[in-house]
């Protein structure tokens, strides 16, 4: 009898979690479209330089992952890893690198970083702390927005009219490297279908100077045997365009490699060959999950 409820009891529990994983909130695959093992992954990843994780930037899974994987990686890099993000526009980095050090606390930190997300207490003081809690860099490597603005509105020419203080906060490569044909630039233009504003070519130069920039302060940052992990909306690393694009033309050789988000219903869309080159690692996510503000 005690067999037989001990039985019953096993059963149960697998009956139980054979339901549960009828609504995952998330799978992983890799680019074989195979579902993909998170401590493989993480070994993966951590055999590179550079590893570039577009998320959703109000998508909760992404944020938890980041976090999660910053502990792995921390396990395996130590000291060598450091963090890059979209986030934090360089500007800001003087008061980013006093906090980590400890020089004051947080509510005399927040109120002088400039732009500073809305849903920063949620998603990116979790990866901050965790830097700090550990005295790891954390880079701030985007273009200030006031200058991406005033590309997007006069072009590239405006880069003229900028003092040096200004030009060093921009990726120094944007007039050498940038070319509107390129997939990334090229699809913003396509996206607009029959409507395409007559400031294209500057609304693309806009998108590559954030491309550009960051890829500047990533190299910028990096010294050999590091190891970065950076967080950018999914769109300036899908394909290994964006950033990783930038990366690979002004400093070719380092090893990159990329996870992305996708919700289940683009993912259930896309080609086989889209699934493959997105990037090494896809976090497909429940169309109907709960968002950040």
């Amino acid at each position: 009898m005690k067999t037989f409820k001990l039985t019953f009891i096993i059963l149960l529990g697998i009956m139980c979690t054979a339901k549960a994983q009828t609504k995952p909130a998330y799978q992983l695959f890799d680019n074989s479209g195979k579902a993909a093992d998170y401590d493989k992954m993480i070994s993966d990843l951590a055999n590179s330089d550079m590893v570039f994780f577009g998320e959703y930037h109000n998508n909760p899974i992404s944020h938890w992952l980041q976090l999660e994987m910053s502990k792995s990686f921390y396990e395996i890099k130590g000291e060598k890893l450091f963090f890059g993000a979209e986030m934090f526009e360089n500007g800001n980095q003087l008061v980013l690198d006093e906090y980590l050090k400890g020089f004051y606390t947080e509510d005399k930190m927040l109120p002088e970083i400039t732009q500073l997300w809305s849903n920063y207490k949620t998603d990116y003081k979790p990866l901050v702390e965790f830097a700090k809690e550990k005295g790891l860099r954390f880079i701030a490597t985007n273009i200030p927005r006031r200058y991406a603005a005033m590309i997007n509105k006069k072009g590239i020419e405006v880069l003229k009219e900028l003092s040096p203080e200004a030009l060093a906060m921009i990726g120094p490569d944007l007039e050498k490297h940038f070319d509107p044909t390129v997939k990334a630039y090229a699809e913003m233009a396509d996206m607009m279908g029959g409507h395409v504003p007559p400031n294209m070519l500057n609304i693309q130069t806009a998108q590559a100077a954030k491309d550009a920039t960051m890829a500047h302060f990533s190299l910028k940052n990096f010294n050999k045997g590091d190891f970065l992990f950076h967080f950018e909306g999914s769109y300036h690393s899908n394909y290994n365009q964006g950033i990783i694009w930038w990366i690979n033309k002004i400093q070719p050789g380092l090893n990159i490699k990329s996870i992305t988000t996708v919700m289940r219903s683009e993912w259930d869309e896309m080609t086989e060959e889209e699934k493959a080159t997105i990037a090494n690692y896809t976090i497909v996510v429940a169309d109907n999950m709960t968002q950040t503000k």
